[in-house]
């Protein structure tokens, strides 16, 4: 079995620093880069594309709504054109910056409350998926098992990859659990490796009532902003590759493993 490592990276700001992207960067397969809507900025992006192109880690797109003040976790009512135009503008901008450095993108996967709302919203999944086909047809749209999101992607032709989140609680519908939840983060290390080993071995998780959830995954998340990621991403990794599975880019050809 196979699977991709991602972590939400490139999220400083200007005199603001966050995550541990330079630790992240060696465990790590794809990097989801925020793009300034919700963190980042134009030298936070360049030096994060330059430290991925060091390591070898793929490089994906993580566009958010115009939300600095709220992290992008706030949701915001937008049209579908509106839509568009967001993620078409953060794809341009990354994929501008990669190129100075003779890299392309590999992914796209919405970040906070863009992503959550298209895991139920079929209109913006849909928008999400146009942009991402109108820039780069051959770009992966990452999004939850069973989400509009990854159906939307399909429809527009795209290839998909869908994506589990060890740090993250469930609710039985496959959902993630809201933040604002008592237990919706996951913080005990040894939690997190077992549910990822899980995902990957069992192909299931337990959803924050007890239940066993099915989930096909073919990437799995780490926060670039969770206390100790890079440890923490260290020991998933480590927990995987002991359980037989191959950390590959989401985006490496199907023959190798």
């Amino acid at each position: 079995m196979r699977l991709d490592l991602n972590a939400d990276v490139g999220e400083s700001f200007g005199a603001f620093k966050l995550g541990q992207d330079a630790l992240l960067m060696p465990i790590i397969t794809s990097a989801n880069v925020a793009c300034g809507f919700h963190a980042g900025d134009p030298g936070v992006m360049r030096e994060t594309v330059a430290l991925a192109r060091q390591h070898g880690v793929a490089v994906g797109v993580h566009p958010a709504f115009p939300d600095l003040v709220g992290f992008g976790r706030r949701e915001i009512r937008a049209t579908e054109r509106e839509v568009e135009d967001l993620v078409v503008y953060q794809i341009g901008a990354l994929a501008a910056v990669a190129a100075t450095q003779s890299l392309r993108l590999q992914h796209v996967k919405p970040h906070g409350a863009l992503y959550n709302m298209a895991v139920r919203d079929a209109a913006l999944a849909s928008a999400i998926a146009r942009a991402t086909a109108a820039v780069d047809p051959a770009l992966i749209l990452f999004g939850l098992p069973g989400s509009e999101l990854i159906a939307a992607g399909q429809r527009a032709g795209l290839r998909t990859a869908r994506e589990g989140f060890a740090d993250r609680a469930y609710q039985p519908d496959g959902t993630l659990a809201p933040r604002h939840l008592a237990g919706a983060v996951i913080d005990d290390p040894d939690v997190v490796v077992a549910r990822a080993v899980s995902m990957a071995r069992d192909r299931a998780v337990t959803a924050i009532d007890g239940s066993l959830i099915a989930l096909e995954i073919e990437t799995i998340c780490v926060h670039g902003d969770t206390p100790g990621a890079a440890q923490l991403a260290s020991r998933v990794r480590d927990a995987l590759t002991d359980a037989g599975v191959t950390i590959l880019p989401a985006g490496a050809p199907a023959g190798i493993s």
